[in-house]
């Protein structure tokens, strides 16, 4: 055989190869890449997806913290100033109570006074008649002069 029959007879064959893979072996290829680039895109559409997901749901957990900073914050704000009503309710308390036991101890001095000046009075009142008595050498009859006595305590 010539070189150029064989090299005819292989462009041939090379020819039928070529058809019979382009017919029977190219498209499970081509279908397999192409489900493979596929399954490659849907991943990376997945990791997209999940990767919006992650950064909105870390945008609700950031509000979430600040929502409940802010409640605690006013909590605390509302705890502070009940304390502080109940300390000024409990002062205001205390300082009428100390109002009150002043104004019973006034009046109870003051009464300790009227009843001293009363027993003070009949005292003196006693020692007049008892110095009259002795200036007049004769007995003073203390309920017939009673209201001479009575006069006489109101004057002093």
């Amino acid at each position: 055989m010539s070189i150029n029959a064989t090299l005819f007879v292989q462009a041939i064959v090379f020819l039928i190869l070529a058809l019979f893979t382009m017919k029977f072996v190219w498209p499970p290829i081509a279908k397999a890449l192409d489900e493979r680039a596929q399954k490659i895109a849907d991943g990376l559409a997945a990791a997209d997806r999940a990767k919006t997901e992650l950064a909105a749901a870390d945008q609700r957990v950031k509000q979430e913290l600040a929502a409940a900073s802010n409640e605690t914050a006013t909590r605390l704000a509302d705890a502070e100033r009940r304390a502080q009503a109940i300390i000024e309710e409990a002062k205001a308390r205390a300082t009428e109570e100390g109002n009150k036991i002043v104004a019973a101890a006034q009046a109870e001095a003051q009464q300790q006074s009227i009843q001293a000046r009363e027993a003070l009075r009949e005292q003196v009142a006693a020692l007049a008649v008892k110095g009259a008595e002795q200036i007049l050498r004769k007995e003073v009859n203390a309920g017939v002069h009673a209201d001479l006595l009575n006069r006489l305590k109101t004057e002093l």
